[in-house]
Order: C-alpha cells, then sequence, then structure tokens
C-alpha cells in the first residue's frame, strides 16, 4: 500500500559542531554531523513519529500554519 505524502517545514542550524533540524509544524528535533545528515535523520523522526502516534495525538501536535519570515529589529 502506498503511504500518503505529507510537505513539512525544516528549519536546519548549527549549534556548535552538529546541525540541529526542526520541524514547527510538529515540535521535533533531530541532529547530525552535516546538514544532509541532520535533514535525514529529521525525516526518519518524523517517519516514526507518523508510525507510532496515535491519530489524537498527531491532531493535537500538528500546527499546519506555520509562517517562517524575517524581521529586523533595533539592537
Amino acid at each position: 500500500m502506498m503511504k500518503e505524502k505529507k510537505e513539512l517545514t525544516a528549519i536546519i542550524e548549527r549549534e556548535d559542531d552538529v546541525y540541529v533540524a526542526l520541524c514547527p509544524e510538529l515540535d521535533i528535533a533531530s541532529q547530525g554531523s552535516t546538514i544532509e545528515e541532520a535533514r535525514l535523520n529529521l525525516i526518519e523522526a518524523l517517519e516514526l513519529f507518523f508510525e507510532h502516534a496515535s491519530t489524537a495525538e498527531i491532531k493535537q501536535r500538528l500546527h499546519e500554519d506555520i509562517l517562517i519570515t524575517r524581521v529586523q529589529v533595533a539592537v
């Protein structure tokens, strides 16, 4: 059976000597030693979440209206 595909956001940032990948729609994160490794690890974490979470948990955690923008602030 073909699984449904869902497009989610991945925010990846460097923290010291690792890259941290965050999916803000579900507040799930992972990390890796490279950007690609962090991205792939996040995909794996998300797939595991969808595999094991109940429908109620998915509905409660999933925030589909995520907007990412940049702002200017005085510093």
